[in-house]
C-alpha cells in the first residue's frame, strides 16, 4: 500500500464559523477523519506547517512547503496539499517552479464549503485527491478539485462559490475523476519512471507586481513602482493592445525594461493567449530587448515563473532562457 503525506495548510475545508466569519481551525488529520474511504487507499501520514485562510499565504510559505516536500520526499509516494482556494492557483505554479520533474503526484486541493457543512464539497475532492497521488500513472504538481485533475500550472480560479471552482486555461485537463475512476485524456502511455530526484530549488524573488491596464491609466505608474519592484507581469488588452494616443506608454515601457528590470507582457483575456505581432499598437513591443511574452499562460504562472527565474539569476539573457524552458506544461505559444 503506498504512503501518503498530507501536508494540511489552512483554508476553507479547514474552517469553522467562530462568530466572526469561517477561519481555518481543524486539523489535516481532523478532515481526514471525515472521509474514512481514503484509509482503503493508502497509508496516511500528517504534517500541519500552517493553519492559516489562503489570502494571507506568502512565498515564503511556499518556501516551507517545498522544504516539506524536500525532506520528506524518500519516506513517501506521493503527497496532498490541503489549501485554501483563493490563492491555490499561485501555490500550485509556484510549487511547480520549486520542485521541477517530480516522479511522485505532488496534488493540492480544498474546498468551497467547509468540511463541517452539511453541503461541503470538501469530503470528495480529499477522497479524489488522495486517489489520484496513489495512481500510478499521476506525477509532478496538479491541483485535483470538481472532479479534474489540472496541471499545477494551468489552475485558475474562475468562480467564487460553485463546486467547479477551478478551470484548466489554455490546456486540456490531465484527467476526470468519476467517484473512483480516473479517465485520463488520451490515454497515452505513462511516462517510464526512473527513480530521479525532482530538480529543486530554493530562491524566489519576491518583488514581482501585476499591472493590469485600464482605459486612461497614466503611464507615470511605472516610475512609481519601479523602485520598489525587479518586475512586472503587464496585463494588457486584447491579444496584445498598448495604448499609442502619444508616446508615453512607450517611452514608460522601455524605461522600465532598459533599466535592467523584467517585464512580462500578457494579456487580460483568459484564453487563447498574447500575439503581440497582430497590431500596430503591440508591435513595438515584440522584440524589445528585455520584454518578455507570456505567450498563453496564466498570470498566476508568469508571476511564479517570474519570481522563480530572477531568483536564479538578474542577467537579462539568462532570465529570458529560464522565461522561455517549458516547466509542467506552463506554455505552448
Amino acid at each position: 500500500m503506498k504512503r501518503i503525506l498530507i501536508i494540511a495548510t489552512g483554508g476553507t475545508i479547514a474552517s469553522t464559523q467562530d462568530g466572526h466569519g469561517l477561519a481555518p481551525s481543524a486539523t489535516g488529520r481532523e478532515l481526514a477523519a471525515q472521509v474514512p474511504l481514503i484509509a482503503d487507499l493508502c497509508d496516511l501520514d500528517f504534517v500541519q506547517p500552517m493553519n492559516i485562510d489562503s489570502t494571507s499565504m506568502r512565498p515564503a510559505d511556499w518556501m516551507r512547503m517545498r522544504d516539506l516536500l524536500v525532506e520528506r520526499w524518500d519516506a513517501y509516494d506521493g503527497f496532498v496539499v490541503l489549501h485554501g482556494t483563493d490563492t491555490m492557483a499561485y501555490t500550485a505554479a509556484a510549487l511547480s517552479y520549486l520542485v521541477q520533474g517530480s516522479e511522485k503526484p505532488i496534488v493540492l486541493t480544498g474546498s468551497q464549503q467547509p468540511m463541517a457543512s452539511p453541503f461541503t464539497d470538501a469530503k470528495l475532492n480529499l477522497y479524489q485527491s488522495v486517489l489520484y497521488a496513489c495512481d500510478d500513472e499521476s506525477r509532478d504538481v496538479s491541483v485535483v478539485f470538481g472532479g479534474k485533475a489540472i496541471c499545477g500550472t494551468r489552475a485558475h480560479k474562475q468562480r467564487t462559490m460553485s463546486f467547479n471552482a477551478f478551470d484548466s486555461t489554455n490546456y486540456p485537463p490531465l484527467a476526470v475523476i468519476r467517484n473512483d475512476k480516473i479517465v485520463r485524456a488520451g490515454r497515452l502511455a505513462p511516462e517510464p519512471r526512473t527513480g530521479a530526484r525532482p530538480r529543486v530549488y530554493d530562491a524566489l524573488d519576491t518583488r514581482v507586481v501585476v499591472l493590469k491596464l485600464t482605459p486612461g491609466l497614466d503611464p507615470t505608474v511605472f516610475s512609481l513602482l519601479a523602485p520598489h519592484c525587479d518586475a512586472m507581469v503587464l496585463e494588457v488588452f486584447g491579444i496584445g493592445g498598448i495604448p499609442a494616443y502619444d508616446s508615453s506608454y512607450q517611452d514608460a515601457i522601455f524605461a522600465w525594461v532598459d533599466s535592467g528590470r523584467t517585464l512580462v507582457i500578457t494579456t487580460q483575456v483568459p484564453e487563447e493567449g498574447l500575439d503581440l505581432g497582430v497590431y500596430e499598437v503591440g508591435r513595438p513591443y515584440a522584440d524589445h530587448p528585455g520584454i518578455l511574452r507570456g505567450g498563453d499562460m496564466t498570470t498566476e504562472a508568469l508571476v511564479a515563473k517570474t519570481m522563480w527565474a530572477l531568483g536564479q539569476t538578474h542577467d537579462p539573457a539568462r532570465v529570458a532562457e529560464l522565461f522561455y524552458q517549458p516547466v509542467n506544461h506552463d506554455r505552448s505559444a
